[in-house]
């Protein structure tokens, strides 16, 4: 099925976000890229903030879906050796799914960039970032570790020790690095984060 002329603009409006940032790309400048007139834009947006939420609430349905997919286990084995074997089925496919997430799907690839670029330049994309790149998968992940460690603190530092390698993989990814060899650092780094878990230093 053909994208609607909505969808079109959304996904022309964010590739030129990710390429010349939210204040570097005009309402023409993404009718142009769509092909219809500014005129005619004004017909599916009012403006472009409209459009960046616009943008803002597809990326939350995708991030829900995402979590729905990939959520981790719940708190009822608390940090039982069972549960130790879950978590570990569960970060892999949580760290794959989230790496090829923002690196390889074009939306939310686009949207990262976007908000890297952003950042700096304005407080709500910082709000964005963090939300999305920063303290809230931190915060998330180390919500998860808190059952296996009893200790905030602890469940913190594991979170940064997880999340820092893949996030540096995000980079490395956009500088040029093989695929497939992103991947395979990833596989790496996941598989001895789990052995660490398993071997109770989490505790």
């Amino acid at each position: 099925m053909e994208p609607s002329t909505k969808d079109r603009i959304t996904e022309a409006a964010l590739r030129l976000f990710s390429e010349k940032g939210y204040l570097g790309a005009s309402l023409s400048d993404i009718a142009k890229q769509v092909g219809i007139s500014k005129a005619a834009l004004y017909k599916h947006f009012a403006s472009k903030q409209e459009i960046l939420d616009h943008i803002v609430a597809r990326m939350d349905e995708l991030d829900t879906e995402r979590s729905q997919r990939f959520s981790m286990p719940g708190n009822e084995l608390g940090g039982t050796a069972a549960y130790k074997e879950i978590l570990a089925e569960k970060i892999r496919a949580y760290s794959k799914a989230q790496f090829l997430h923002w690196t390889e799907e074009e939306f939310p690839s686009r949207f990262r960039k976007m908000l890297t670029l952003e950042q700096y330049r304005d407080s709500g994309m910082a709000e964005l970032y963090q939300k999305y790149l920063a303290g809230g998968p931190v915060e998330y992940m180390a919500s998860v570790f808190g059952e296996i460690t009893g200790s905030e603190d602890a469940a913190w530092q594991l979170a940064l020790e997880f999340y820092g390698p893949m996030f540096l993989l995000y980079g490395l990814s956009d500088g040029g690095m093989d695929k497939a060899r992103a991947m395979e650092l990833l596989d790496d780094h996941v598989s001895r984060f789990i052995d660490q878990i398993e071997a109770g230093k989490a505790r």
